[in-house]
């Protein structure tokens, strides 16, 4: 039977605003700014060049790039030609640039200049990459120790290079799918459990949520967004694509600095920006921080804001929009909904409410806790606020699958509902509370870092016989990891070897500041590390206080 719906895609938002507003501003970098007409000039130029450098439907485009102009292009471009996006964490050390860039099997990397270090030693290592487009930023110098390599298999070509082959005669887009339920991204976890996975993104998921955004965090045509948030993770929580829906403006920048964020938020008039509360305890703590003479919304999520944060936010003016969510499911995908009521309360009071995690989005279904390791028959926990369970979603806005790992999804779909790992209470008016994390994850400036990665990394040490890490409480960061170390006799080593060693094996910030080399672990009676105990050593009443 023919049909007349239009499949949901969020190309039609840029397609939309180039056509409604065309000399609106769209993009700024800098003193460099683009209109609507102009960015999406930009998106179809570079679209065409991937069709011509070979880029076909289904194909994926890796993307190794900080919060520029260039990456938000690419988030239309890749997507308009076909292909399928793949955003790389540009915190990540090479050897987990090679393994995304191999399981993804990416036909294409795009890289910025001053990321070539995360790709260099692995260069000859990607299996599929036929080909790397260097991007580099014309605003910064760069330095000797970053030129791109010489290289021939994959070659290496400038952005002026590859947009200058695109053909003449491509043919014209026409900002659709044919599939809504089609993968647009490929999403990589921060390998909470080990390796980490891709998590597909569809169509219609990404536009939805960014219809999501546009709702909870109040975009419209006077919004100026700033890009405090990455835009490798989750996609920037689709942002990018819910301000080209709202006719906004975005305001790119190279590092999130405390001084760099003020600056821009009083030229620019900002209006947005999201991030972790570590991006806006960065803010609120800079010496350039002052008082707002108006509203700026802050939406937050990747740790629970504490009350103190909130209370010092809102004293400068921010309106805060406290969301959770996980790399499966877009970014965010429950709000804390203001009520009414609460606006009399005090505000001791009222910021313990504002930091539970809240109700689903008006795009997403609610979230439910249920008994921890309860099967296939989910049994959800009393709405006492108490009793802990796991946080399990379902609906538009939760992955299409794991790419390539087809066992891995069927786990995290048992009972048909996706298990976050997350553990939680109900409160009574249906608001979910994060108390704590399944598998040991570490939330380190909004970032998950997997203790068992950080575990196999030390354990590669010849001298070290058994170790435990856990979180420990960090000003800045919320936590950070520490290791406990049990050294093998007759192979003496120091600390500071052992953390010369991890930073050799896993990116830098996943690794441990702290070794303290112990005599003995606390253990069951079958050997299980009992890391609660290190934990209560290390976090003394707070700990008490986060399990309730």
């Amino acid at each position: 039977m023919e049909t007349w719906n239009t499949e949901l895609t969020p190309l039609s938002f840029l397609a939309r605003s180039a056509e409604v507003f065309p000399d609106k501003r769209a993009v700024v970098y800098n003193d460099q700014a683009m209109t609507y007409r102009e960015l999406a000039a930009a998106v179809e130029t570079r679209a065409h060049a991937l069709r011509t450098a070979g880029i076909e439907p289904g194909d994926r485009v890796a993307y190794l790039m900080p919060n520029l102009p260039e990456a938000l292009i690419a988030a239309f471009a890749v997507p308009l030609a076909g292909a399928v996006l793949v955003p790389i964490n540009t915190r990540l050390a090479p050897e987990e640039v090679r393994y995304i860039c191999n399981h993804s099997q990416a036909k294409l990397l795009v890289v910025d200049t001053q990321l070539w270090p995360s790709v260099s030693p692995v260069i000859d290592d990607l299996d599929t990459v036929e080909a790397i487009v260097d991007v580099e930023d014309t605003t910064i110098e760069t330095s000797a120790e970053v030129a791109r390599p010489n290289s021939s298999s994959p070659a290496v070509t400038s952005l002026d290079e590859f947009l200058a082959g695109a053909k003449d005669d491509a043919e014209e887009f026409t900002w659709r799918v044919e599939d809504e339920r089609a993968t647009l991204s490929i999403n990589y976890t921060s390998g909470t459990t080990g390796r980490p996975k891709g998590v597909m993104y569809t169509h219609r998921g990404a536009y939805l949520n960014a219809l999501g955004e546009v709702i909870h965090s109040e975009h419209d045509g006077n919004s100026v967004y700033l890009w405090t948030l990455p835009m490798f993770h989750c996609n920037g929580w689709c942002t990018g694509w819910a301000l080209a829906a709202a006719g906004g403006t975005q305001v790119c920048l190279r590092e999130v600095r405390g001084e760099v964020i003020w600056d821009l938020i009083d030229r620019h008039a900002v209006t947005h920006l999201n991030g972790a509360p570590t991006v806006m305890s960065t803010v609120i703590n800079a010496e350039q921080a002052h008082s707002l003479d108006r509203a700026v919304t802050a939406t937050m999520a990747g740790a629970a804001p504490s009350p103190t944060l909130i209370w010092q936010l809102e004293a400068l003016n921010f309106e805060i929009v406290h969301v959770y969510g996980l790399t499966e499911t877009y970014g965010p995908y429950t709000v804390c909904q203001w009520q009414d009521s609460w606006a009399g309360l005090d505000d001791k009071s009222r910021a313990r409410l504002r930091a539970r995690q809240g109700v689903g989005m008006v795009q997403a279904d609610q979230a439910r806790i249920v008994t921890i390791d309860s099967g296939d028959e989910l049994v959800d926990v009393p709405a006492d606020g108490a009793t802990i369970g796991e946080i399990v979603m379902r609906g538009n806005n939760v992955m299409k699958g794991y790419f390539r790992d087809v066992k891995a999804t069927e786990e995290a779909f048992r009972g048909g509902w996706f298990h976050s790992g997350d553990l939680g209470v109900m409160h009574e008016d249906g608001y979910i509370e994060l108390r704590d994390r399944s598998k040991d994850i570490i939330v380190s400036g909004g970032e998950n870092i997997s203790t068992v990665e950080i575990e196999q990394a030390i354990s590669s040490h010849p001298a070290v016989l058994e170790v435990a890490v856990i979180g420990v409480p960090d000003d800045r960061w919320g936590e950070r990891p520490k290791a406990f170390i049990i050294v093998r006799e007759g192979q003496p080593v120091t600390e500071a070897e052992v953390i010369d060693h991890v930073r050799t094996q896993i990116a830098k910030y996943k690794a441990p500041r702290e070794v303290e080399i112990v005599a003995t672990l606390p253990k069951t009676s079958t050997g299980k590390i009992q890391k609660f105990e290190l934990r209560n050593l290390e976090w003394g009443d707070r700990q008490s206080r986060i399990q309730g």
